[in-house]
């Protein structure tokens, strides 16, 4: 399981609950944020594949199913395509740098921090963590109010490592590598495990199967209502049964 901006690994306890007795959790925390270390570099997408399938490799986990969000997707494609024998299913709720509509997502004036980071930038962030990331829990939400206290002010005292920002930032600016990296991953042909493409209906949800069947022929797309990006903290019932009704399936 691969988390996004603004949460950590933490975000999948509910899913993680559903899952536990029939599987092994593995909900690692993204290279530079939550308690992972926080080097200056290295936070293209297929480098934090890379991360991953070392720590797969480091649990003896040969095969895995993928469950991502957010930046987690655009980690998880890199490993689906670096290592297409090693993910059995997928599911994920975001786009992808560089597929299907991603330059109409980024011209979107909601996308401006896709461009945020360097060292002036950071600079207006410290000791703010929290006003700066409540406007993605704020915005990106159906409903803010689901996105409740106790979660913002874990969150925000994570974010408010040294260093965590910055790679926050960093995340986002590798997205023109990332893109590029995509679009040669694609060229060696679709992906084949299952995929199950869901998300809000007031946000990505219904983009995200158009952009999977960009990248891979076994595709459902799933729109969840009333919902915006925070799948988990919006919806997490609806979510949970979803995700686990796929990755149960046989076929």
């Amino acid at each position: 399981m691969e988390h996004g901006f603004g949460t950590t690994g933490d975000m999948w306890g509910h899913l993680a609950s559903a899952l536990i007795e029939d599987h092994m959790i593995v909900a690692p925390d993204l290279r530079g944020l939550g308690l992972s270390s926080k080097p200056d570099g290295g936070y293209d997408k297929k480098n934090q594949a890379a991360d991953v399938v070392g720590l797969l490799d480091a649990l003896g986990v040969r095969t895995a199913e993928l469950v991502t969000h957010d930046i987690g997707i655009m980690v998880g494609f890199a490993v689906a395509s670096t290592h297409p024998e090693r993910v059995s299913r997928w599911a994920i709720d975001a786009p992808l740098p560089g597929v299907g509509p991603w330059d109409q997502i980024t011209q979107d004036p909601a996308m401006w921090h896709f461009g945020f980071g360097g060292q002036d930038m950071e600079r207006l962030v410290p000791g703010r963590e929290r006003i700066y990331l409540d406007r993605f829990w704020n915005e990106l939400s159906r409903d803010q109010r689901r996105f409740d206290k106790a979660k913002r002010q874990h969150y925000a005292a994570l974010y408010a490592q040294p260093g965590a920002m910055r790679a926050g930032f960093a995340q986002f600016l590798a997205f023109s590598q990332d893109a590029s990296d995509n679009r040669t991953f694609l060229a060696q042909g679709k992906l084949q495990m299952p995929v199950l493409a869901f998300g809000g209906e007031a946000t990505f949800g219904p983009l995200i199967g158009a952009v999977m069947r960009c990248v891979a022929d076994n595709v459902e797309g799933v729109i969840i209502p009333d919902c915006g990006h925070w799948i988990r903290e919006e919806q997490p019932q609806a979510t949970t049964d979803l995700v686990v009704d796929f990755l149960h399936r046989r076929s």
